[in-house]
């Protein structure tokens, strides 16, 4: 595996896909810096990655501010040298009518569009320097395929940006060795989902994928790996990924 004493950036990195994903990259040698909203949560993350302490960084935040974008890649670069790879995992999901959304629901979808956006942008440049780079967005199933029960459309006009992003970024620095990639999830149980639906509910959505259960953040940690290892990946760039379990296959 290509990705021991890589330098690694997580955004979204306190719970579910991203901490998982922290665990996951540090257990195989990578340099972290992990990000979220809240510093307990980023420490939680840090102490359960089992690595050595001086292999971490953390930096609390959240990405929709420039600043912390910016501070992010600098702390990358002043504690570790560079930056490898940067995996945007930030992310807000919560179902509602379009009629039903406000300003301010729209506004913090796009904002958080505008962070990966950024956040790339500071990443990038620091590739540069190192001669080389890999990006993976997290973006979403609902983005490709809307699904009645589910009405989002203020994340999915979002993550479908982030689908955009990727396949743009993937073109213009394919030359610069540098890939991004984006995987799409559908239902990965994470509490994400805590505050807008129960237990059951979440139990109810495993039959909505063709393969009959719901995702779980093993699933989505194995493809950010592979996505992120040179040796296994190396000639894929610009793609978004399905992870959803066969949904946008066809009908179920």
């Amino acid at each position: 595996m290509s990705i021991k004493n890589k330098v690694v950036i997580i955004t979204g990195a306190g719970s579910g896909i991203g901490a998982d994903a922290a665990y996951a990259f540090g257990r195989a040698g990578a340099k972290l810096v992990v990000n979220g909203r809240r510093a307990d949560k980023l420490e939680e993350t840090k102490q359960a990655i089992g690595v050595n302490a001086e292999n971490v960084a953390c930096l609390s935040g959240d990405i929709r501010d420039e600043k912390v974008s910016e501070r992010l890649v600098e702390l990358a670069v002043s504690t570790f040298g560079g930056v490898d790879i940067l995996i945007n995992c930030a992310g807000v999901f919560s179902p509602k009518p379009f009629l039903s959304h406000s300003l301010e629901d729209l506004d913090g979808y796009l904002r958080l569009l505008r962070g990966y956006f950024v956040t790339s942008q500071f990443a990038i440049r620091a590739m540069l320097e190192r001669g080389a780079g890999n990006i993976i967005n997290i973006g979403s199933m609902w983005a490709n395929h809307a699904i009645a029960a589910t009405p989002c459309s203020g994340s999915s006009t979002a993550k479908g940006g982030v689908h955009a992003l990727t396949r743009n970024l993937a073109l213009e620095f394919a030359g610069n060795n540098i890939r991004v990639n984006c995987i799409a999830p559908a239902v990965v149980e994470t509490p994400l989902f805590d505050p807008i639906l129960t237990k059951e509910q979440l139990e109810g959505f495993n039959s909505f994928h063709p393969i009959g259960r719901n995702g779980q953040v093993k699933d989505t940690t194995e493809a950010l790996l592979f996505l992120a290892d040179d040796e296994r990946s190396g000639w894929i760039t610009g793609i978004v990924l399905p992870l959803d379990g066969g949904v946008t296959a066809g009908r179920n």
